[in-house]
């Protein structure tokens, strides 16, 4: 049977496709995150936007949503997904090296926050129940939003995964309890805690038992069959199962998804998984952030403006300080403490579902989860914001940190700024024949792997001046510059050549482009990385097909010195009219004063 766009099922799911075809290309496009974009459509097409006026305007129908509860199972199998993904990208292992992080943290935060926004209701007049039912489901920070915008891998991704990990396992003991403190509730309330704790630890253990069993075995089968249908139906067959297990215990599904996606990491199969299930994610988290836009009424936010912006600044304010002095106490640097804070001030999807429980308890009335409902919408939409403040901030707060200790100057060591993947191969090279060097780099955590293996690194900025001063660039031997950031090789460049003209300066482009741009700033030798990638290329080719090695090895550096020369020679003829405008502007100056 044919389905018409007049099926208002039908006529929803046509205009959330197309507002994904149109958001994530239009606001990639200006470099926007397409979390707002998600969210802006969704308050144009809901119900509270375009939607209604389809009375008036009745072909506005096929542009708006009129059914918003139809595509809400869509939001929640999307963050099913994201959580599933996440999983994908850790182990058990990496989980239990964050356990303190997470169960002493993550529990700090949450509770925390809680407490803090609970007194604060209270003394403005809410009944104790209500503000500790309000402060749980404010204190509740966003993993739909905040993961994918940082990842798990950064410091910055791994305190806040900590902290939301902890809020997702805490979440149905959180609504069991405000089960329990309702007016009517018994002592059964927390007696079904206890049910749900002890349910959920067994089914959780079988889970990891029967994974550890059947998941090779399901997925060879799928990879055997060379069918990438079967293999993405498999996949999301365990996402189902586990998220139904864990409902079925009292947990939430996204604890299942959670639990499926690091199953499948311990196994051989994890990447393709998440390479096949990826398409899926995106679209389904981008349909999540309509239904949370179509949650924005516009004219109840123009008649409240006041009191709902001193609420949503109250709220991120108090779980950013929280969550920026644990961070603190836990050993985090200032700028990742604040960066995090930031990035964690907003309510979550999941403050909806706390908000609605405390409201079905009695525990708060339904104008009170109205306007809090408003509160959360607004703390979602302006999270990307928060993420880029929070960054802008760290960053500041990095900068005028005290500068490490460099390590005395040696006559003639090499500085390498930038310890990534080519800084440490450059740093293996050195060692090998013996000639001193010392590096430096911004991250961290990369420092401390570096120095625990033996190499001589620092941790600093060299966005900073002083600690380029501190370089002692003037009895350097030479100057290697291996960051990922082509507008900061050049900046530097162009500030050590004005201090040091006979300092050699090597840097590292990403192609001719960059490279001609670093020999106008002054660098002695630019390496591009996609020349050298395509002569290693031309060498292993020319190897297999029997070529004798001397002759391959003197073409392919005849052939890499003819590329320099014709990056160097376009460098100085963009270089030259440059020149002849600064000489026409100083004789035009001469004869003038003259």
């Amino acid at each position: 049977m044919a389905i018409g766009l007049e099926n208002a099922g039908f006529s929803d799911t046509l205009v959330v496709l197309g507002a994904a075809g149109l958001v994530i290309p239009a606001f990639a496009r200006f470099r926007i995150s397409p979390v707002i974009g998600f969210i802006l459509v969704g308050a144009l097409v809901g119900p509270a936007g375009l939607g209604s006026l389809t009375a008036a305007f009745p072909w506005l129908y096929y542009v708006t949503i009129s059914n918003p509860e139809a595509i809400e199972p869509f939001a929640e199998f999307g963050i099913v997904l994201l959580l599933f993904s996440i999983g994908l990208e850790l182990s058990f292992r990496r989980l239990w090296s964050m356990r303190q992080l997470v169960f002493g943290t993550g529990a700090a935060e949450l509770l925390g926050s809680a407490a803090l926004i609970a007194a604060a209701l209270h003394l403005l007049g809410q009944p104790w129940q209500g503000a500790a039912g309000l402060g749980l489901a404010l204190a509740l920070s966003s993993t739909a939003l905040v993961l994918p915008l940082v990842g798990t891998t950064s410091p910055v991704g791994r305190g806040a995964f900590a902290m939301l990990l902890f809020e997702d396992l805490a979440l149905v003991p959180i609504i069991f309890a405000l089960g329990a403190m309702a007016p009517t509730a018994s002592d059964e309330g927390w007696i079904g805690i206890a049910g749900v704790a002890l349910r959920g630890g067994v089914t959780v253990v079988a889970m990891y038992v029967g994974g550890r069993l059947v998941l090779p075995r399901l997925f060879a089968q799928a990879a055997r069959t060379k069918s990438p249908e079967l293999f993405l139906a498999a996949s999301l067959l365990v996402v189902i199962v586990a998220s139904v297990a864990t409902t079925a215990a009292g947990l939430s599904p996204i604890v299942g998804a959670l639990l499926a996606g690091l199953l499948i990491a311990e196994t051989e199969y994890h990447s393709e998984v998440e390479v096949i299930t990826k398409p899926f994610q995106g679209l389904a988290l981008g349909v999540f952030l309509i239904t949370v836009g179509m949650s924005l009424d516009l004219r109840l936010i123009v008649a409240n403006w006041s009191s709902l912006l001193a609420a949503v600044v109250g709220v991120v304010l108090v779980k950013a300080i929280v969550t920026a002095l644990l961070l603190r106490v836990a050993n985090a640097r200032l700028g990742v403490a604040a960066e995090t804070g930031l990035l964690m001030g907003s309510p979550s999807e999941t403050t909806l579902i706390v908000l609605a429980t405390a409201a079905q308890a009695r525990l708060i009335l339904p104008s009170t989860a109205t306007f809090w409902q408003t509160v959360t919408a607004i703390g979602l939409t302006i999270t990307p914001l928060l993420a880029a403040l929070g960054r802008i901030i760290s960053r500041r707060l990095e900068r005028r940190a005290p500068l490490e200790e460099i390590p005395a100057a040696n006559e003639g060591r090499t500085v390498i700024i930038g310890f990534g993947r080519v800084g440490e191969l450059v740093a293996d090279m050195l060692s090998r024949h013996q000639r001193p060097y010392v590096a430096v780099e911004a991250d961290i955590d990369a420092v401390t792997r570096a120095r625990a293996a033996g190499y001589s690194v620092v941790f600093g900025d060299v966005a900073r001046r002083e600690l380029v001063d501190r370089l002692a660039l003037g009895t350097a031997r030479a100057l290697i510059l291996t960051m990922d950031d082509p507008v900061l090789t050049v900046r530097l460049t162009r500030l050590v050549r004005g201090q040091f003209p006979n300092l050699p300066i090597i840097a590292r482009a990403r192609d001719p482009r960059h490279a001609a741009e670093l020999y106008r700033a002054g660098v002695t030798d630019a390496v591009p990385e996609t020349l050298e990638s395509s002569l290693q290329l031309s060498e292993a080719v020319l190897v297999e097909l029997g070529a004798a090695m001397g002759p391959i090895i003197a073409s392919i550096h005849e052939k890499r010195e003819e590329l320099r020369n014709d990056i160097r020679a376009e460098a100085m003829m963009s270089r030259e009219p440059r020149i002849r405008r600064i000489r026409s502007r100083s004789e035009v100056d001469a004869a003038g004063s003259s």
